[in-house]
């Protein structure tokens, strides 16, 4: 699990994990130890959902057989969470109906993140979220 500085200079882990369902633990774990690192545990929750639901959508939609994931600090209480994955197809935030057992994945990190986008790549593209610690987003 290697850190590095991103482009922005700003520290990152990033790691290339098989693109199966089983691989969101890995990425989970990923996503503690940076966490860990940098005192932010309490964005731990939240964290964990939006790289399993990102894990879940690569594995269902990308090619290859791996993928890339990266946590990114980006602030004294925000980090970046990223899947990168050889797919050119473009996610797309969805309304489920309540029958609905899929499809709600980029709503829910919509709901819970200060900001998600697709940066497309000359060939795929990176899906990331920035989750920003309780006590800043409560002004304390």
């Amino acid at each position: 699990m290697p850190i590095h500085p991103s482009p922005t200079g700003d520290p990152a882990y990033s790691q290339n994990l098989p693109r199966t369902p089983e691989s969101a633990r890995a990425a989970r774990h990923l996503v503690s130890s940076a966490l860990h690192v940098w005192g932010l545990e309490a964005c731990e929750d939240t964290a964990w959902l939006v790289v399993t639901e990102l894990m879940a959508n690569a594995a269902q939609h990308a090619h290859m057989d791996l993928v890339r994931v990266t946590v990114t600090r980006r602030g004294p209480d925000r980090v970046r969470i990223a899947v990168v994955d050889r797919s050119r197809a473009m996610p797309r935030l969805r309304t489920g109906e309540d029958s609905d057992e899929h499809g709600r994945g980029l709503t829910l990190i919509d709901a819970l993140c200060t900001g998600w986008d697709v940066d497309p790549l000359r060939w795929g593209k990176r899906v990331w979220a920035e989750v920003t610690a309780p006590e800043a987003m409560s002004g304390e």
